[in-house]
């Protein structure tokens, strides 16, 4: 039997602070689908040159009573990042709370304003440690 991956779904509460969020990862906008009778809307967002691998975010236009508070029933997604100290700093420049800094220049932990966790791996070999990572503490859950 073959099986082909398709996407990873995130549910969000507020539609404009989730695709800002996935934009300052460098995610665009590939599809929207908006469901009147049902009264919600699928986008898939991707990174460019991977539209293969997306991330739907489903948004309730009603909201998401009775649907899990923390939303991560699910783990988290993945993204290989071609400098990671400054792709930290590019989403510290703009209010992302960095949960687990990349103080190994390798990995770091950052979630969405749905909760939703986000790793970032740097892409080939580690960096080397370099401040003001290596020193920062954790902040939060990851």
């Amino acid at each position: 039997m073959a099986m082909k991956y398709l996407h990873t779904m995130v549910r969000v509460k507020d539609l404009e602070a989730a695709m800002a969020f996935y934009e300052l990862l460098g995610l665009r906008q590939t599809r929207r689908n908006d469901y009147e009778q049902g009264r919600f809307s699928l986008i898939f967002m991707a990174a460019p040159g991977d539209e293969a691998c997306p991330v739907e975010l489903t948004y309730n236009w009603d909201g998401d009573e009775g649907l899990p508070s923390d939303s991560r029933h699910f783990g988290h997604l993945a993204y290989a990042v071609d400098d990671i100290y400054a792709t930290c700093q590019h989403l510290m420049d703009n209010g992302v709370t960095i949960n687990r800094p990349p103080r190994d220049g390798r990995m770091a932990f950052v979630r969405s304003p749905d909760n939703i966790s986000i790793e970032l791996l740097q892409a080939g070999d580690p960096l080397p440690p370099a401040e003001p990572w290596a020193s920062m503490g954790n902040t939060g859950h990851w």
